[in-house]
């Protein structure tokens, strides 16, 4: 008998060891498969940490830096990138890499609302037009071939034009302008799954046309949309900056990355570094941006 509870206290007190061994080769295998993906695919890594550093520029952009994105000293103007000042100064003295920094915040904004409205309204506009097609489908459809057949920036313009200068009217009207593309694709979707069995199955027991528009057919043609949408973000940062820069975006000295090339476009053969770095920026975003899009595409394809 106390051969048997001697074994039963043995075995627990084996088990109590092995079990944060066990956890630990858990934890550990786990951060070599992470490793190891991370090694396969690098520059999906660099275009995450570069997106995530960019959106904390906008959340605590005090953190990077300890200037005033706002004000200078004029003594200090046109200084050349140093270890004082990273990205050098503008023309009144100002910090360029503050101004990039906090400029984060507006270029990202706008470019979320743009991306916003444009999921929102093509999703709506393409879900109604691929579930109840008929007439619905062929005015939807032929009003989006009219926007698709101008170029965002110049719609853009136009419906600034009619709302007026500004970070957030310069948003609406890209995320406006953007909206043709998501509603092709989710009708696209839409028509795919609405002959799928399941979703025939339920027409056929009674199931009202709203209930199977919202069970079935939204929540499975999102995914396509989804991926769209980091494709557009880029889109967005490059059309946001185009209309900053041509001056529709916030009124200076609001630091928005296209009005920063826009001031320094004047200064290009003496101070290159006042356009170069935030045109960097703008296109590292983009590129970061499309490549976490490729990412998204090619896991919605692999389920």
């Amino acid at each position: 008998m106390s051969e048997l509870i001697l074994n039963e206290r043995f075995a627990e007190t084996g088990a109590e060891q092995a079990g944060p061994r066990d956890e630990r080769s858990a934890r550990a295998s786990g951060l070599a498969r992470f490793a190891r993906a991370a090694a396969a695919r690098p520059g999906l890594v660099i275009s995450t940490l570069l997106i995530a550093l960019v959106i904390v520029w906008a959340l605590a952009p005090q953190l990077f830096t300890n200037h005033d994105p706002l004000t200078g000293n004029v003594a200090d103007r046109l200084q050349a990138p140093s270890a004082t000042h990273i990205f050098g100064t503008d023309n009144l003295g100002r910090d360029l890499w503050a101004r990039v920094v906090y400029g984060a915040a507006q270029s990202l904004a706008a470019t979320f609302l743009a991306v916003v409205l444009a999921l929102v309204i093509g999703s709506v506009l393409g879900l109604l037009a691929g579930f109840l097609r008929g007439w619905v489908d062929d005015v939807i459809m032929r009003v989006m071939d009219v926007v698709l057949a101008i170029p965002t920036v110049l719609l853009s313009l136009a419906i600034i034009t009619a709302l007026g200068f500004g970070t957030v009217n310069v948003a609406i009207a890209v995320g406006f302008a953007s909206a043709a593309s998501f509603a092709r694709v989710m009708r696209s979707e839409v028509i795919t799954i609405s002959t799928a069995l399941y979703v025939e199955a339920a027409r056929a027991s009674g199931v009202r046309w709203y209930t199977v528009l919202r069970r079935h057919v939204l929540p499975n043609s999102l995914g396509p949309v989804l991926s769209l949408s980091a494709l557009e973000f880029g889109t967005a940062v490059l059309a946001i900056s185009s209309l900053s820069f041509l001056g529709f975006g916030a009124p200076p000295p609001a630091p928005e990355w296209g009005a920063l090339i826009s001031e320094g476009r004047n200064y290009l053969a003496t101070s290159w570094w006042l356009t170069t770095f935030p045109g960097l920026v703008i296109v590292a975003v983009v590129l970061a941006a499309n490549r976490l899009s490729r990412a998204f595409e090619k896991n919605g394809a692999g389920r």
